[in-house]
């Protein structure tokens, strides 16, 4: 593994895909972040999905050694991450969100492990929240585990976890992959403009043979979701929910499909009455949850709901 300071060899065999949409400041201190990796070999591609912030102009202005891909468009995270993947030299990809901070050490840690475990293919850093507390990084492929026991309660004993394990799939907010893997994969797939993706990457890898690991000790700070919270509002949870039932839709069929719909509607319906009494906004979120459970239709989402 890595030493704390970062300094790791594999570094110079990794490239680092940060995909951004009006991320404002935090890309900034994003990329202040991997400064360390940076230095030590690995390269950083900086995707601009069309922000109109001026962040890109900043980051390009500041760090004139990070390669700047203009999209051209919105394309979400995975159509940004292919369109970055497809320009990176590295064996190994490491994919930053830009409101993301890679602690120090963090990004060869994770790339150490990755390289280091048999047959791993994918690897996922620990989160922490802006205030230094635990946040989940990684769930279960099956809908009714996902829903029941990829909860607060339910994720008690991932809080200590210290060195890496084999889990379903891992969040896209501080990922690293196989470069070799992810195009056997042909990458992200397209139909999942944000949310879902990492799942359906992590279940397609899973098909192949390929493990993929939660690596704790590789922490990255993650808070504010701050593109989705500019494009989506109170509806995020919504969106979640979304590309997990166009993961189900596509690769579930419809008896998982409708195992989802019918226990998310229950649960997010559960809690909006609950928090209906002390948080109305919140309330409203957990209610725009449940309208999207009962509206989805695999066919207008994009997926073939078979």
């Amino acid at each position: 593994m890595a030493a704390a300071g970062g300094g790791s060899t594999a570094l110079a065999r990794a490239s680092v895909v940060i995909v951004n949409w009006n991320a404002g400041t935090a890309l900034a201190a994003c990329l202040a972040s991997v400064a360390a990796a940076r230095a030590a070999g690995a390269e950083v591609v900086l995707v601009d999905n069309a922000s109109t912030d001026g962040s890109a102009a900043a980051a390009r202005a500041a760090y004139p050694d990070v390669r700047v891909v203009e999209s051209g468009a919105n394309l979400g995270f995975g159509g940004g991450a292919n369109r970055g993947a497809a320009t990176a030299r590295g064996e190994v990809l490491v994919f930053l969100n830009p409101d993301a901070r890679a602690l120090p050490g963090a990004i060869a840690t994770l790339v150490d492990a990755l390289l280091a475990v048999p047959g791993a293919g994918i690897a996922g850093g620990g989160l922490v929240d802006p205030r230094g507390r635990w946040a989940p990084a990684s769930a279960r492929f099956a809908p009714v585990p996902h829903l029941l026991l990829d909860t607060t309660v339910g994720r008690l004993g991932t809080r200590l976890w210290r060195t890496p394990r084999a889990v379903d799939w891992v969040y896209g907010t501080f990922m690293a992959v196989r470069r070799d893997l992810f195009r056997q994969l042909g990458g992200f797939d397209p139909r999942y403009f944000m949310y879902g993706e990492d799942l359906d990457l992590c279940w397609r890898a899973a098909r192949l043979g390929a493990r993929t690991i939660l690596v704790p000790a590789a922490r990255a700070v993650h808070g504010g979701h701050l593109s989705a919270a500019q494009r989506f509002g109170s509806t995020r949870d919504a969106e979640v929910a979304r590309g997990e039932m166009r993961f189900y839709a596509v690769h579930g069929g419809r008896r998982a499909l409708g195992a989802y719909r019918a226990l998310a509607a229950g649960k997010f319906g559960a809690k909006a009455l609950v928090a209906g009494a002390f948080h109305r906004r919140r309330a409203a979120s957990y209610a725009a949850v449940v309208r999207a459970c009962l509206a989805f239709d695999p066919a207008r989402e994009g997926a073939s709901g078979g």
